[in-house]
């Protein structure tokens, strides 16, 4: 019987003969935390007395939450992850280098991997070929202090992608449908494999975007095979020698397999205060907005600027929205201020933020006063999301978040385009 690509990992890594269902302990690749998790990451390494880490080249603490910090405790986290990275070898990632996720994609994950992190998201690494999941600080700091951990092999569902997208829709509205489709429970501890015609013509960045929310239909990981496209993208940063290929077996058995056309769809809006809670665009347009937010690790890369900034040039920010752009990446950052994207979104009247998780998880810059609505091409939208319970969140691809910025109201990108 053949295999799925998360269990040829996991047999790999382990050294068993895995399927789905089996437990193995396998030798993980890369480790991470941010400044959220990370510190009590550090606190049970060193209770344990860990002092040296087996593979401190390839552990990464991430200074991305709230960066730079916005008071005293923050910054108390912030240089405990600073010392602790000094005094172990550990690599680390300063304010302003961008995004966890993004910057695992940018330098650290190849194809293979196994990939662990205390953050949810983690999962976005799957789109090279890795398998990628979030855990608990402690379990982190175990993988850590060992460097390898113990998993229940997943079992996989192949999500096959068909059709061309169709004008005005992209890889955010394709993942939104899944989880409407499948619910937000409706792979609970699986592997979403995404596949078909429609994938394999899709960019890294999409097919990022489509991993990094596996986790909200509660997947333990998504994954994309590793390919051309795959190998281009580590080509652009001088990591050609960490391409391999890794490919499902034409047997491989998995759980189920659903079958999706995209040929139809349409934008598509996920409406508070769950992810699964998905709407056709033509269902809230005219929902009035107070705040557009265009970013992080699910949309914040230099392809979802690029359509944004298409959108947004020559035109004006509503007066009642506030526009908040933050590129995912200091690398994407330059490529932005090169190609005048930021200049677009400035002289339309937005802020443009420095790289990392800005106004998405609620600790920092952009938090939302009570009953006011945001639109954000985020991956959450539950109440207190964006640091306020009395506010409203509403996810969708950049290009509607663009689109709805100069209306001032929830908007259908084709409009635009």
């Amino acid at each position: 019987m053949g295999k799925t690509v998360s269990e040829k990992i996991l047999s790999a890594k382990s050294g068993q003969d895995a399927h789905a269902g089996d437990i193995v302990i396998a030798k993980v690749d890369v480790v991470m935390a941010q400044d959220g998790t990370g510190p009590l990451t550090v606190q049970k390494l060193e209770e344990l007395g860990v002092e040296k880490l087996p593979n401190p080249r390839r552990t990464v603490f991430f200074i991305d939450h709230a960066a730079p910090s916005p008071r005293k405790e923050l910054s108390n986290a912030h240089r405990i992850l600073r010392e602790f990275a000094k005094r172990a070898g550990a690599q680390l990632s300063e304010a302003g280098e961008g995004v966890c996720h993004q910057r695992l994609l940018e330098s650290h994950v190849k194809p293979g991997d196994i990939v662990v992190g205390a953050d949810s998201h983690t999962c976005t690494s799957g789109a090279l070929g890795a398998f990628a999941t979030g855990m608990g600080s402690t379990d982190v700091a175990i993988a850590m202090a060992s460097g390898k951990t113990w998993f229940r092999v997943p079992e996989t569902l192949k999500m096959e992608i068909t059709g061309q997208l169709p004008y005005g829709v992209y890889a955010k509205d394709v993942i939104l449908h899944i989880i409407g489709l499948i619910g937000s429970d409706g792979a609970t501890y699986k592997a979403l494999e995404f596949t078909g015609d429609t994938v394999r013509a899709m960019s890294m960045s999409d097919r990022f975007t489509l991993c990094n929310m596996a986790v909200e239909a509660g997947a333990k990981t998504g994954l994309v095979e590793s390919d051309e496209v795959t190998r281009a993208f580590l080509k652009e940063r001088e990591r050609t020698w960490d391409f391999e290929e890794i490919k499902s077996d034409e047997d491989a058995e998995y759980e189920r397999s659903i079958q999706i056309n995209v040929s139809g769809l349409e934008p598509l809006v996920a409406t508070p205060h769950m992810v699964d809670n998905i709407k056709p665009v033509s269902k809230v347009e005219g929902t009035s907005i107070d705040q557009v937010f265009i970013g992080t690790c699910t949309n914040g890369r230099i392809e979802d600027l690029r359509v944004a900034a298409n959108i947004l040039k020559g035109n004006r920010c509503h007066p009642k929205v506030r526009l908040l752009v933050c590129p995912a990446s200091k690398g994407v950052y330059l490529q932005a201020l090169d190609e005048g994207l930021i200049e677009v979104f400035i002289e339309m009247g937005g802020v443009v933020l420095n790289p990392g998780c800005g106004a998405c998880v609620g600790v920092h810059q952009g938090i939302l006063a009570d009953g006011e609505v945001c639109l954000a091409t985020q991956n959450r939208n539950f109440r207190g999301r964006m640091g306020n319970p009395e506010g409203f969140i509403y996810l969708a691809s950049p290009a509607t978040a663009a689109a709805s910025a100069i209306e001032g109201k929830i908007t259908d990108p084709r409009e635009y385009l």
